[in-house]
């Protein structure tokens, strides 16, 4: 842990344990209760040995960028959506796994004491630790900034866009889900319902020229959390040379290593909020969860 970040929360004593973590013993005496299913299977122990624990798992969240397309005023993340900045939401969504042991948060370069306040003043699950580090000047610095933090005992990492506020958890358990049972990097996608078409290039203003219409059967459009071997994604950040503004997608780093990339289900709750069209779209779907459960 360096010296800038800054813990929110570490969970108390008092917390009950997670079922697949740090299973309390009966009673002396008592009958042993019967273990929870495991989210995924882990190899069998040999007899008159205790199961080996699944991996532990942190989250990390890039939320330096400022989000320009949403228009003047807060970072993206600190844009609210009722009334709650997405931020929060987004850590509220990954914090409701109870495979997630920690949140990892990247703020602003000189905004992570304005970031952890925000998040002191609103409720997060218990169960996950919170912690907020400064970012850095691209996304893939700022990942690199949260994965630095991550404690040695973290066998699994997760990335998650900030601006998908909305994401099930469901689908966070899924990618989890699948990391654990052995894939190095784990994507949640969609298939698209748009046709896409390739475009060469023109001169700024003019008709763009369409080369080519790839099958869309075989394209999937990729969301957050991306999840990954925790070894797997710190080579990445540490071998994998990016020019320009830096890696947009960590899994497309995973992949110039030459490691596989599979897909699970994406859910079409997980979209992210880049256009002032997409906050209507996220109020309208926070207001049907509170009609049907009380979200």
């Amino acid at each position: 842990m360096t010296d800038d970040s800054l813990p929110v929360r570490t969970a108390g004593s008092s917390e009950p344990p997670r079922a697949a973590d740090s299973p309390t013993p009966p009673p002396a005496g008592a009958p042993s209760a019967p273990a929870p299913p495991a989210a995924a299977e882990a190899p069998a122990a040999a007899p008159g040995t205790a199961a080996p624990r699944p991996p532990r798992t942190a989250a990390v969240i890039p939320a330096a960028g400022r989000g320009v397309r949403l228009g003047p005023g807060a970072p993206k993340a600190l844009r609210m959506l009722s009334g709650i900045p997405m931020l929060v939401h987004a850590a509220r969504a990954l914090a409701a796994s109870r495979a997630v042991h920690l949140v990892v948060v990247v703020a602003p370069p000189d905004g992570a004491a304005e970031v952890k306040s925000l998040l002191d003043a609103h409720a997060l699950p218990e169960r996950a630790d919170v912690l907020v580090v400064p970012g850095g000047e691209t996304r893939q610095e700022s990942v690199k900034l949260g994965l630095d933090v991550v404690p040695p005992d973290i066998g699994i990492v997760l990335v998650h866009d900030a601006a998908r506020p909305l994401v099930p958890v469901e689908t966070v358990d899924a990618v989890i889900d699948a990391v654990r049972d052995g894939a190095p990097a784990v994507v949640p996608a969609l298939p698209l319902a748009d046709t896409v078409k390739e475009i060469g290039p023109c001169a700024p203003g003019e008709p763009e020229p369409v080369v080519a219409t790839p099958d869309r059967a075989r394209l999937r459009a990729v969301q957050t959390p991306q999840g990954f071997a925790r070894a797997v994604l710190v080579r990445a950040h540490e071998t994998v040379a990016v020019s320009g503004e830096g890696a947009t997608d960590d899994a497309g780093m995973v992949e110039r290593l030459g490691a596989p990339v599979v897909l699970v289900p994406g859910h079409e709750e997980a979209f992210k909020v880049t256009r002032p069209l997409d906050l209507v779209l996220a109020e309208a779907v926070l207001a049907r969860r509170r009609a049907k459960d009380g979200f």
